[in-house]
């Protein structure tokens, strides 16, 4: 991996929102509370700030308020907003075939395959996702986010280069605003399969602890487990299928850090598989005998990124309060991989069954 495109690749963090705790000076007289946020939220149109309110975003003493509500003192103002895109990265549309799973007038679902930036970076101005979508909303006449979300085009999450699965991107400043809610009280359902190293020692578990840049190694990321440094994470698992050199992992978020299964996993001794950055390109469990080293170089070529998928996806839909679910297969790569290691442990199994019944029938 280039340089440049590590870091790229950094900037996948699923946080796309900003949170406020603002507390009402005890001498401040009423004013309509979206006059008195644009004064001290950066960049706050009155129209984003109305669109958190109507969605749900903005609480007054923990309550959800009206457009028209006037601020009082000592109250406290909770505030969860989308948060800006870097200024000065123009995004040239781009005629990129997308992937399109479910579409609407607020927002889509979209299929990103192992191999596609999602936004564009140093070293990838070009060829991402949001220049597809770039295209795709030219060439279709669909709104597009307000000024200050023209970089962006509605991402209100991302997943990593080399991560498949499913991404759900707003089409207005009101769904966006939404669905950054859901995403910041943990209400989103993401199920994510992950081919990892070795087999976890529980069938079901939760992984814990602060994940930030790691200190020495600034394209990696790394636990804190006494929580001094990093953002607070939680991934849950679920064991599907034990391979005994590798397994396959269900994972569900329950946070969203940058890198957050890859560096739990590996926390918990269990890399995944062909994940150059956190060290499972090589072997982490078997011997190192000709044979089965051949097969495994032999896998990391049928399967040549990290074994993650972002199989499942579900919200609330912004404009009609519905529950949504999508889910996505397996793509070919992760599951000619899973194959792969399945006929192998089939193999062993066959001979060392083989073994077995010969030598008691030579002492008999």
């Amino acid at each position: 991996m280039q340089e440049d495109e590590k870091l790229n690749d950094d900037l996948n963090s699923d946080e796309f929102y900003d949170q406020y705790d603002i507390h009402v000076d005890p001498k401040q007289s009423p004013i309509r509370i979206d006059k008195f946020l644009m004064d001290r939220i950066e960049k706050a149109t009155r129209n984003r700030i109305q669109n958190a309110i109507k969605s749900g975003s903005i609480l007054v003493d923990k309550k959800e308020v009206k457009p028209n509500f006037k601020v009082k003192p000592g109250q406290i103002i909770s505030v969860v907003i989308p948060r800006p895109p870097g200024e000065g990265m123009g995004v040239v549309p781009q005629r990129i075939p997308l992937d399109i799973r479910y579409e609407d007038e607020d927002l889509m679902v979209i299929y990103k395959p192992a191999g596609m930036v999602v936004h564009p970076g140093v070293g990838h101005y070009r060829g991402t996702l949001v220049n597809a979508l770039a295209y795709h909303f030219g060439q279709n006449h669909l709104p597009i986010m307000d000024g200050d979300y023209q970089d962006r085009l509605g991402l209100v999450h991302r997943i990593d280069k080399n991560t498949s699965g499913l991404l759900v991107v707003a089409k207005s400043d009101y769904a966006m605003t939404h669905l950054a809610r859901q995403f910041f009280n943990h209400t989103i359902e993401r199920t994510y399969y992950a081919l990892v190293w070795g087999e976890p020692e529980k069938n079901a578990g939760t992984i814990t602890g602060n994940v930030g840049r790691h200190p020495r190694f600034r394209h990696q990321f790394t636990v804190f487990p006494e929580g001094e440094s990093g953002k607070w994470a939680v991934t849950h698992y679920k064991v599907l299928e034990r391979m005994y050199y590798v397994s396959l992992v269900q994972c569900n978020l329950e946070t969203g850090r940058t890198h957050q299964i890859r560096v739990h996993m590996q926390h918990i001794g269990h890399p995944l598989f062909n994940d150059e950055r956190y060290g499972g390109d090589r072997i982490v469990k078997g011997t190192i005998f000709s044979k089965y080293k051949e097969f495994v170089e032999n896998t990391f070529t049928v399967l040549p990124r990290h074994g993650l998928h972002a199989k499942s996806l579900g919200f609330i839909h912004p404009g009609t309060g519905k529950e949504m679910f999508f889910e996505s297969d397996l793509p070919r790569d992760f599951e000619n991989a899973l194959n792969e290691w399945r006929n192998y442990i089939a193999g062993r199994k066959a001979a060392l069954d083989s073994n077995v019944k010969e030598w008691q029938q030579t002492n008999r």
